[in-house]
């Protein structure tokens, strides 16, 4: 006999909480004590950032770590440093955060939309070769959810177009691709530490790279123009003071001591859980290449076919959310339906040649196929659990599937005038 639906009367499957975020404990609290006693608060001469910056940088793969006050800044701070000119043409995925393209505008060029692969979430390598042109400059892959992107195929490309790659990893600390972490497979990377993100102190990014030249051209725009050689009011290049100040530092040195174990409990949960919810039809979860050799579950990402499921999208998730499984839709739209792209609403920034733009007419059908009928995201802090917390998960999605007929009818019932 079926389990009645929580939606419908019937007793939850789950009633206790998942893992809360952030984790924190003795180790935050004694470092931002220690800092806060020290009375030396900022960047430049506290000593928890730099402390942050080396271990990070290497435990990614990099010699060098430049750490921001958030991810947005670290990517127009690495198109900058690269010396791109005004009105390049930079090549972004369309489904992912704002930021990955907005940045490219602030440092005023031109974002070019470049579809996802259907089943990966992550920027196609066809789509990206198709969007190049003479103006073409850069490509941000985005490894999102936390899987890391084609990066063999899209550095070829880079290679053979001579365009610098910038890793949107703001998703995926701790993540490999042929066992190399993230932030070392282009040529620099961007990560993130806002509230949501693995490795977080509230707000605050980080660059990293292994080229010297784009290493100390980031850390002079990072802080005012200096040079190390210059003296202290002597400024060279366009810039500001977005230097990370120590209690974030702080804080992110005690978290990175847990994110090891973090990530790999987060991996092994998700592949689980992956492998448990594949075997019903129409749910795919995001595709996991074998380049993929780690995946940080910033998200867990699938897609459901409303018609081989049997219930639409939106369905599903009010029955899952009743059944006590947090998830969500996701993005509404793919960035460029977003109303700043469709209206150029571009403050000061691409005051000419965005008449020539027309985001209306870009059409990327995976990303926007995925926005409007398919994406279920559950947040990382889930995977931090136990085994028997993916299976809740699993036996919720069964639940919701065993009982599609009698979620729909209840649906259509309640939609009546």
């Amino acid at each position: 006999m079926l389990q009645q639906l929580a939606l419908l009367g019937g007793t939850p499957i789950r009633t206790r909480p998942f893992t809360a975020w952030p984790v924190f404990g003795k180790p935050e609290e004694k470092r931002l004590l220690r800092t806060l006693r020290s009375g030396k608060w900022g960047r430049l001469n506290g000593l928890e950032v730099a402390e942050f910056e080396q271990r990070f940088a290497t435990m990614h793969g990099c010699n060098h770590g430049i750490a921001v006050v958030n991810g947005t800044v670290s990517l127009r701070i690495a198109l900058m440093a690269a010396g791109l000119p005004a009105h390049a043409e930079v090549i972004v995925p369309p489904y992912t955060f704002f930021s990955t393209a907005s940045a490219v505008i602030e440092a005023n060029m031109i974002p070019v939309f470049a579809d996802i692969d259907l089943n990966t979430f992550n920027l196609d390598p066809k789509a990206v070769q198709a969007a190049i042109t003479p103006r073409t400059r850069a490509i941000i892959p985005v490894h999102f959810a936390g899987q890391p992107a084609d990066m063999r195929a899209l550095m070829a490309i880079a290679k053979k177009h001579r365009l610098l790659v910038i890793e949107d990893a703001a998703h995926a600390h701790g993540a490999s691709h042929r066992n190399r972490p993230a932030g070392s497979l282009g040529h620099v990377a961007s990560f993130s530490f806002q509230s949501s993100k693995n490795l977080t102190s509230g707000e605050g990014g980080i660059i990293t790279t292994n080229d010297d030249k784009l290493a100390a051209a980031c850390r002079s725009i990072h802080n005012c123009g200096r040079i190390p050689t210059g003296v202290w009011y002597e400024h060279h290049v366009l810039s500001g003071n977005y230097r990370l100040g120590e209690f974030q530092g702080a804080v992110l040195n005690a978290q990175l001591d847990r994110l090891e174990q973090q990530t790999r409990t987060r991996d092994r949960n998700g592949q689980y859980l992956a492998a448990r919810i594949s075997k019903l039809p129409g749910v795919y979860p995001q595709q996991r290449p074998r380049d993929c050799t780690r995946h940080s579950y910033h998200l867990f990402m699938l897609r459901i076919v409303p018609w081989e499921f049997g219930a639409a999208r939106a369905a599903l998730l009010k029955a899952l959310q009743a059944e006590g499984i947090p998830c969500a839709a996701g993005y509404g739209w793919p960035l460029h339906q977003q109303p700043m792209f469709r209206h150029k609403a571009f403050g000061p920034y691409l005051p000419e040649i965005s008449k020539e733009l027309n985001y209306r007419k870009v059409h990327c059908p995976n990303s926007e196929l995925i926005c409007r009928e398919q994406s279920v995201w559950l947040e990382q802090s889930i995977f931090l659990g136990t085994r028997a917390d993916m299976d809740d998960i699993a036996n919720a999605f069964e639940k919701v599937y065993e009982n599609r007929d009698s979620l729909n009818a209840s649906l259509k019932h309640s939609a009546k005038p």
